[in-house]
């Protein structure tokens, strides 16, 4: 946050993220060299830098889930060097950025506990971590908003309760006493059953498939993996190209290097050639994936049919954007797409459309100043298929009610890109280019 404060710019956002899941790669290079040689360690940091896992929610929008992989080596090699201070720190510092980081160290505990190596150390970790899981879900979170139960617990884990606003230890109790409902959110749908399989499987291809035959990474890694795995309604919790999984990966590789330590006779040319087209692999469907679409000017959207987009016009297209950008005051409120709120993340006031309303710091419900729509995509027929949909339509709908009953006008048309302003009456050239564009894309609203 305060080089955020001394940049506030997406661009900074970027450079964090890139930067700290870069530096995670050089604490693991000392955490594998306490164990292995230095070839071996060099494999498990390439491993770490192919890893589907890791490059795909890089590439993503910023999230604070970057800072875990870099916080969990540390702890890890804290562990193995005995720096008890620096661990209990790291320990902190890994609870910091998102509570549900403790599940990660609880079950780092649990193989502490299991493995007898520092059986307190490890009862003294799941204490803390699901005490600390514990309070901010029941009882912080609650001050604020009841977000927690609404949008995340309840819908995501709706299988398992019933009633409307469960608290974490409710959820946890139901799951625990209801076994077969895990069986039939595992094997009811098999569309389901089939990109949880690919998951895992895209979890374990950069490490050679070692996790499946290592212990430690069953235990370490099977409860942060349990939460994602039962998530009926989020899909986005089993997609190998999201941010959930760097709480994963650092605990899987950890056990890699932990089963390397114990069968380093085991590192012979075909089985390095076969770990070694394992992270090719990695980076393969990685690039194939296109994940967040980052790599539009690399991999296509599309084979059949082929879609693609060139990367002089996605430029292009973001200078018009920055454009429209410009035209609205720095203390307006802004509602729009969710790629576009990242260009936007400096403002107080920003929400995602089609929401149109917002509580202020007064506590009153009140309309946004500017509905930003990018319809740019609609406009060309060779790149149809990406967009969604669904987001796009409500946005649209938005506009045209609100045009309607004459509380927006349309502040400016370009490029596909629609500026709608509260309390103002629409220029009939804007107009004029709004109801064109409008025309435009209603064959693709329709499908």
């Amino acid at each position: 946050m305060p080089l955020y404060a001394l940049f506030p710019s997406p661009v900074t956002l970027i450079v964090l993220q890139v930067t700290l899941i870069a530096a995670a790669g050089i604490v693991l290079y000392f955490l594998a060299r306490h164990y292995l040689s230095v070839p071996m360690s060099v494999m498990i940091v390439a491993s770490y830098y192919g890893a589907n896992g890791v490059i795909g929610p890089t590439l993503g929008n910023f999230y604070e889930h970057c800072q875990i992989p870099l916080f969990v080596f540390s702890l890890l090699l804290a562990l193995e060097k005995q720096r008890w201070v620096l661990f209990w720190i790291f320990a902190a510092l890994t609870l910091g950025p998102r509570e549900d980081a403790g599940i990660t160290l609880f079950g780092i505990g649990v193989y502490l506990i299991f493995s007898r190596r520092y059986p307190r150390t490890g009862v003294a970790l799941c204490v803390l971590s699901f005490s600390y899981v514990s309070l901010i879900t029941n009882t912080v979170m609650p001050m604020f908003s009841n977000d927690n139960s609404r949008l995340y617990l309840a819908n995501y884990f709706r299988k398992f309760v019933t009633i409307e606003n469960p608290s974490t230890l409710q959820l946890l109790w139901a799951i625990v006493t209801q076994p077969q409902i895990i069986i039939q959110v595992f094997f009811a749908d098999l569309e389901s059953l089939e990109r949880r399989i690919r998951f895992v499987l895209g979890l374990w291809l950069p490490l050679g498939f070692i996790p499946v035959v290592s212990f430690p990474a069953w235990v370490m890694s099977s409860f942060p993996l349990l939460v994602l795995l039962l998530q009926v309604e989020n899909k986005a919790a089993t997609s190998i190209s999201t941010r959930y999984t760097l709480s994963l990966v650092p605990v899987l590789i950890y056990a890699t290097i932990l089963w390397w330590s114990e069968h380093p006779e085991r590192f012979k040319p075909r089985l390095h050639r076969f770990w070694s087209g394992c992270i090719g692999l990695s980076l393969l469907f990685t690039l194939t994936s296109n994940p967040h679409r980052a790599l539009y000017f690399i991999s296509p959207y599309s084979i059949q049919p082929w879609v693609d987009q060139s990367l002089s016009a996605q430029l292009d297209h973001a200078a018009d954007l920055k454009t429209v950008f410009n035209s609205i005051p720095k203390d307006a409120s802004v509602s729009t797409s969710s790629y576009i709120v990242s260009h936007l993340s400096g403002r107080r006031k920003i929400i995602r459309l089609e929401v149109m309303q917002l509580r202020d710091e007064d506590g009153k419900t009140v309309d946004v100043d500017y509905g930003l729509l990018d319809l740019w995509q609609l406009q060309q027929n060779n790149l149809k298929a990406p967009v969604d949909r669904g987001r796009v339509k409500g946005g649209v709908r938005f506009a045209d009610e609100a045009l309607r009953q004459g509380t927006y006008g349309v502040a400016q048309v370009l490029d596909g890109v629609v500026l709608i302003q509260k309390g103002i009456t629409s220029k009939p050239e804007v107009l004029s280019a709004w109801l064109k564009l409008r025309q435009e894309i209603e064959p693709f609203m329709q499908k």
